[in-house]
């Protein structure tokens, strides 16, 4: 009986490592300046506190052994109450590992500021991002261009990011790159990352947004900078533009929507998704006070009323 019920505990661990052998942690595999900083400070971070409990759950053991019942040269003493060597030791200890751990944390919560640009002898490469329902709306405003649901960048340059949503809370998280922000409607966040390398990379949602959660995902691609060049002039040579009343047609909530590029862009698209909900009066010069709204939803705002 003993041995059929090891062979089945066998058999369970190699099948356990055969379906986890599928498995990719993107995080330990970072092709970034970001990721690989993060991925260090993760590490660092663990090793720190496993330096603490496993020497814990090895000593809870050791005194589960050594003063079990039937050991008869386990010393017994019922009235033993402090010992002020083991005090420095468990107070020292946890003492010296916090502060450590508040510094490190401290300089890298400045250090890895996705606010912070990134340094760099290489002009960096701007583009908006826009989370919509279902899916991923990506404008390069420097060069005129858009698109949906895939993300191309040139390696060993830094990428400018500046998020904001068309309505529900969103966060655009490519994690072998690095951090994840948020993009939320009316407001604009930052991002700053770079790829170190070619290839390709899987970029998602990292925050349920409804149904079609599940599609929020898009492939980034870091290429040389005279494939980047030669892949800007075959988007312009694309039929399709991004006027303000297409986009109203795409910020429609759908489900699986292939990748598409647009040759032209309204040069204040993107300004206007992100005063969308402001009122008339604080629209301002960024978007006009008569600016018809991009959301379908909400009426188009009045002109102010003149005094007599």
């Amino acid at each position: 009986m003993r041995r059929h019920a090891l062979a089945i505990a066998r058999a369970l661990c190699l099948g356990s490592t055969i379906l986890l052998s599928g498995c990719h942690l993107a995080l330990f595999d970072p092709r970034g300046d970001i990721g690989l900083q993060e991925r260090h400070l993760i590490v660092l971070s663990l090793g720190i506190m496993l330096a603490v409990v496993i020497p814990v759950i090895a000593l809870t053991l050791f005194f589960f052994w050594r003063y079990r019942a039937t050991n008869t040269r386990a010393t017994y003493a019922p009235e033993w109450a402090h010992s002020t060597p083991i005090e420095v030791v468990v107070w020292t200890i946890p003492c010296i590992i916090v502060a450590f751990l508040g510094v490190l944390i401290w300089r890298t919560t400045h250090s890895l500021d996705p606010y912070r640009s990134l340094p760099s002898s290489v002009p960096s490469v701007r583009v908006q991002v826009v989370a919509l329902n279902w899916k991923w709306l990506f404008i390069y405003p420097d060069e005129g261009i858009a698109t949906v649901n895939e993300l191309v960048i040139p390696a060993n340059t830094p990428i400018d990011f500046e998020l904001t949503a068309d309505s529900i809370m969103n966060s655009f998280f490519i994690p072998r790159l690095g951090s994840q922000v948020y993009a939320m409607a009316g407001m604009q966040t930052q991002l700053h990352l770079i790829a170190n390398e070619t290839g390709s990379f899987a970029g998602q949602s990292a925050a349920f947004s409804g149904s079609g959660f599940s599609d929020m995902h898009f492939e980034t691609r870091a290429v040389t900078d005279t494939q980047f060049r030669q892949w800007i002039r075959d988007v312009k040579a694309s039929p399709l533009k991004l006027t303000r009343n297409g986009y109203r047609s795409l910020a429609e909530p759908s489900h699986g929507y292939e990748p598409t590029v647009y040759a032209d862009v309204d040069p204040s698209l993107y300004q206007g998704v992100l005063h969308q909900f402001m009122s008339t009066t604080k629209l301002g010069a960024d978007c006009g006070p008569t600016m018809a709204p991009l959301h379908p939803l909400i009426p188009a705002p009045h002109p102010p009323v003149q005094s007599p």
